[in-house]
C-alpha cells in the first residue's frame, strides 16, 4: 500500500535534503567511472576481478571524494567521508540503453548506499543522466518482481520504504535488473543492468563504519 500524501511529502523532503550531497558525490566521479568502464568493458572487468581484485587507492583522497574499495564484476564498492560520517555504496552502470539512438542518455547508475551515521541501511536509488518527468514513476523490475520508485529531478527512490529490503534481497537473488523511466521531455527509456557481483559488493559494505 502506498504511503499517505502527507507522509509521502515529508519523505520526499527528507530524501531531497539528504541526497543533495549524494548527488554531488555521484556527479564528481561519473565521468571517471564511465571512462574506466568504457575502456575495460564489463567482460574485461570480470576477468580482471578473477586475476587480481582492485585495491583501494593508495593516495589520500580529497575530502568528500570517493574511494573505490573493490570491483566485483559489474558492481563496484565505494566509500567517502561526509559530515555525518562514512558513507558506503555499491554502484553499477547499464549494459544496454534504450532507445539506442536519437537521445542523450547521459550517465546512469543504480546505487545501494549505507549511511551508518544516519541510521540508513541498504537504500536503493536510481540516478539518471537527465531530468525525469515531474510526478512520474520509475519501475525497477528484477526477474518477475516490480518495485515502484518516485522521482525528484534526476533521481528516484523506492516509494514505499518497507519494500527497500525486498528490493535489495531481489538484487541478491535475481538474474536481471531493468529500469524504465520517462524523461522530462516525455521520452520513455529503459536500462538493463547486470547483477553479476552485486551480492559480493553488498557484502563488502556490510560493516561500513
Amino acid at each position: 500500500m502506498s504511503i499517505g500524501r502527507r507522509a509521502f511529502s515529508n519523505r520526499l523532503e527528507l530524501w531531497t535534503a539528504r541526497n543533495r550531497q549524494e548527488t554531488m558525490f555521484v556527479k564528481s566521479f561519473a565521468i571517471a567511472l564511465s571512462l574506466v568502464l568504457a575502456g575495460t568493458g564489463i567482460a574485461s572487468a570480470q576477468t580482471n576481478k578473477k586475476q587480481a581484485p582492485a585495491q583501494p587507492q593508495a593516495q589520500a583522497a580529497a575530502p568528500g571524494a570517493p574511494t573505490r574499495i573493490q570491483q566485483f564484476d559489474a558492481w563496484g564498492a565505494y566509500s567517502y567521508q561526509s559530515g555525518a560520517g562514512k558513507v558506503c555504496y555499491v554502484l553499477s552502470v547499464p549494459t544496454t540503453k534504450l532507445p539506442a539512438s536519437g537521445i542523450d542518455h547521459g550517465d546512469n547508475f543504480f546505487i545501494v548506499s549505507q549511511r551508518p551515521g544516519q541510521n540508513i541501511s541498504y537504500e536503493p536509488q536510481a540516478m539518471m543522466g537527465y531530468p525525469l518527468k515531474e510526478n512520474s514513476k520509475v519501475d525497477v523490475v528484477i526477474d518477475n518482481k516490480t518495485f515502484v520508485l518516485f522521482t525528484k529531478d534526476k533521481a528516484a527512490w523506492v516509494e514505499n520504504a518497507a519494500q527497500e529490503p525486498a528490493l535489495v534481497a531481489a538484487l541478491k537473488s535475481g538474474h536481471s535488473l531493468k529500469v524504465t523511466a520517462t524523461s522530462k521531455r516525455g521520452t520513455g527509456t529503459t536500462y538493463t543492468y547486470s547483477l553479476k557481483g552485486v551480492t559480493a559488493a553488498l557484502k563488502q559494505i556490510e560493516n561500513c563504519k
